[in-house]
């Protein structure tokens, strides 16, 4: 984002030419809001240089493809400029995943995004540029950042476009949703944020030895640490603590999970989402049966803890995280249509 500001100071645009340009890109409307406008409004030496930096823009994400399901959601594999891929998912009800890194360092054993561990970090005008395509197909009111990667790992350009969407971007700062399995810059970064985005938190089991087993690269940090820090930030923002909590058959599905669950959450402002695992070829992890995953989420609300059951979306058409890039990636490489240099002083 900063690129962008930078590149219109440099040609004589003023802050308000700035703020409007950079609200119509996050938007997905035109850059100069119609020629009239433009012409109205901008300075000539910035209205001139708008088709080099609209064919900038667009060549930071490029659908290659469409993936709708059955649920509502769309799962798009984004081309980025230097020939990898990155996956979005336009959501039901008016929101967007976006993804923040290419792979993912954390190595979580049931995740297929990590499996080659982390390619590169996306700038924050990639993230955003997510954004802006899902802008271009729907409405979107809301932000998770949950898709490929770990923001965590990649602060400095989430937290940019976290604040460019919550204030330009016209998003709500608790529809900013941010996703960690817990590090301790994200409690040290969030609260003093102008735009304190909501928070997810990957847990997956109150067990710390299994954590380290299930998330292997993750800050070891104990569940019942993370879980105060978490209630620190929902305390301080007065937004729920979202727990994710991906269920694997015989592995964090049992009753001492339940009963270790309710000891950690019972009575605080926090929801449990449970997911059962997505299958991926070469891990042994598989789905508990339905009727176990529903009596765990009903003993749990019974119990005093808000809980939910969820699926990955897209899984009528094969389309969980990671998934998506991992078969292109085995039938053939990218190639975006055409090569697009960057306009003068954008980095």
């Amino acid at each position: 984002m900063q690129a962008l500001i930078t590149r219109l100071s440099e040609l004589g645009a003023a802050p308000v030419h700035i703020t409007r340009i950079c609200r119509n890109w996050l938007n997905g409307e035109p850059l100069d809001g119609g020629a009239r406008a433009a012409a109205n409004f901008l300075p000539r030496q910035v209205i001139d240089a708008l088709p080099a930096l609209r064919q900038w823009l667009a060549s930071l994400a490029q659908v290659v493809s469409e993936h709708p399901a059955q649920d509502g959601s769309v799962r798009l594999l984004v081309a980025l400029q230097r020939g990898q891929t990155v996956e979005s998912v336009l959501l039901p009800r008016q929101g967007v995943c976006v993804s923040t890194q290419v792979g993912c360092a954390v190595g979580c054993t049931f995740c297929m995004t990590g499996r080659d561990g982390l390619l590169r970090q996306l700038d924050s005008t990639e993230i955003l540029a997510q954004v802006t395509l899902a802008r271009m197909r729907r409405p979107v009111r809301k932000v998770v950042f949950m898709g490929m990667g770990e923001p965590a790992h990649n602060l400095e350009a989430v937290l940019e476009a976290i604040d460019a969407l919550g204030t330009l971007g016209g998003i709500g700062h608790k529809q900013l949703v941010f996703s960690t399995v817990g590090d301790h810059r994200v409690f040290e970064r969030l609260p003093e944020q102008r735009v304190r985005p909501a928070l997810a938190v990957s847990l997956h089991t109150t067990r710390a030895d299994l954590r380290r087993e299930l998330l292997p690269r993750a800050p070891q940090i104990d569940p019942s640490e993370l879980v105060g820090l978490a209630q620190a930030y929902a305390d301080r923002t007065g937004y729920p603590i979202q727990y994710q909590w991906t269920l694997i058959d015989g592995l964090n599905d049992g009753q001492d999970e339940a009963d270790s669950i309710v000891r950690l959450l019972a009575g605080q402002y926090a929801v449990m989402n449970f997911i059962p695992v997505n299958a991926i070829d070469g891990s042994a992890h598989r789905r508990p049966p339905h009727a176990r995953s529903v009596e765990l989420v009903r003993q749990l609300r019974e119990r005093g803890v808000l809980a939910t059951l969820r699926d990955s979306a897209g899984q009528d058409v094969d389309a969980g995280c990671g998934q998506l890039r991992a078969r292109q990636i085995e039938a053939a490489p990218i190639r975006m249509q055409m090569p697009i240099a960057k306009p003068a002083g954008v980095d």
